[in-house]
């Protein structure tokens, strides 16, 4: 097997990718449609639907333009097809579906989450065992990676994801969508101090809960005379001040129950060898750089991929389609219309 075409259309980037078992990715193009959610505060469903009907075809055709190849010369179509938006899981799934039959080429499901769990695998050889720490706006999760062939979930979000703290605690403060990249700028304005000792909660479990920081923060705003609950409106925007001591006070705490839980997961899985740091908020170079620094004081590697492969995309989808195929079969399987149905969790 050499050549796979993965799609990716779990929520709001319409993506395509082509890989190259022996070269590596030869292509990775995405159209974010942040620009059309931003005056809602987060992401509509039935317009990021509309907007992977428009867009899914042209991407499909440039990534294998760029790639320099072409339908007839891939052989095997990997998809997202769980978990994410109903809607935006359809289309690719149903176009993915479509060119698997016209061309007869096999047809690969793949897990969106199990995608972030191997992206940093694009770039970098990490040795197993590693501890997958991915984070964005729909999931927050830690996972244990054996090999290629195995991994598993060892502790999740039981409420929010970081992401969507970030995206709602910003809302608040009346920033613009998406939260992260702005609380990130206004942190580094005041050297990303801890001004609010907001609360690190579950210390001894690898579970995540963000709901009660989001709740710290309000009502710490509230105290403040800087929020009104009855008109639902933050009532400083002149007082920037303010908003660095929030931002920069929410990327500590954040990053600190990043370390915790790693620092958990250590102790618990003591042959561990590396930490892949992954998702979209892995795009967050404080963070970033303070798990890098954590993890050289436990002695064990860290990985994160660029940025590119940090946010959702179809390098991960392929990625992850060759890895399947190259287990599940030595030979290119011909397309079966039962074999591949819609799965959301």
């Amino acid at each position: 097997m050499s050549k796979i075409l993965g799609i990716e259309s779990s929520c709001d980037e319409t993506a395509a990718a082509v890989y190259d078992s022996h070269i590596g990715i030869l292509s990775n193009v995405l159209f974010s449609q942040i620009e059309l959610h931003k005056c809602f505060g987060g992401v509509m469903p039935e317009i990021a639907s509309r907007s992977h009907l428009e867009k899914i075809r042209s991407i499909v055709a440039t990534a294998l333009s760029n790639a320099n190849t072409t339908l007839d010369e891939i052989d095997a179509i990997a998809v997202t097809h769980k978990p994410g938006l109903p809607g935006s899981l359809l289309v690719g799934l149903s176009f993915a579906k479509a060119i698997a039959w016209s061309k007869k080429k096999q047809l690969i499901g793949v897990n969106h989450l199990e995608g972030h769990v191997y992206s940093a695998c694009l770039e970098h050889q990490i040795p197993f065992p590693f501890i997958c720490l991915t984070a964005s706006g729909g999931h927050t999760a830690i996972y244990l990676v054996e090999s290629f062939d195995s991994y598993q979930l060892i502790g999740q979000t039981l409420d929010d994801a970081a992401g969507e703290a970030f995206d709602k605690i910003a809302k608040l403060m009346n920033f613009p969508y998406p939260g992260g990249p702005i609380i990130e700028r206004m942190a580094a304005e005041v050297n990303f101090q801890d001004f609010m000792h907001y609360p690190r909660s579950m210390a001894n479990s690898l579970d995540f809960s963000f709901s009660g920081l989001k709740t710290a923060v309000l009502y710490d705003l509230v105290k403040r005379d800087a929020y009104n609950l009855k008109t639902k409106t933050f009532t400083k925007d002149c007082d920037i001040i303010l908003k660095q001591q929030v931002s920069s006070s929410l990327l500590v705490c954040i990053s600190d129950i990043f370390k915790q839980k790693l620092a958990f997961a250590f102790k618990n899985y003591k042959n561990v060898k590396a930490v892949a740091f992954v998702g979209g908020v892995a795009c967050n170079k404080y963070i970033n750089k303070q798990l890098k620094e954590f993890c050289n004081q436990n002695d064990k590697l860290f990985f994160s991929p660029s940025p590119q492969y940090c946010t959702d995309n179809g390098a991960m989808i392929a990625f992850i389609g060759y890895h399947r195929a190259r287990k599940e079969n030595n030979h290119i399987a011909k397309f079966d219309e039962q074999s591949l149905s819609l799965d959301i969790d």
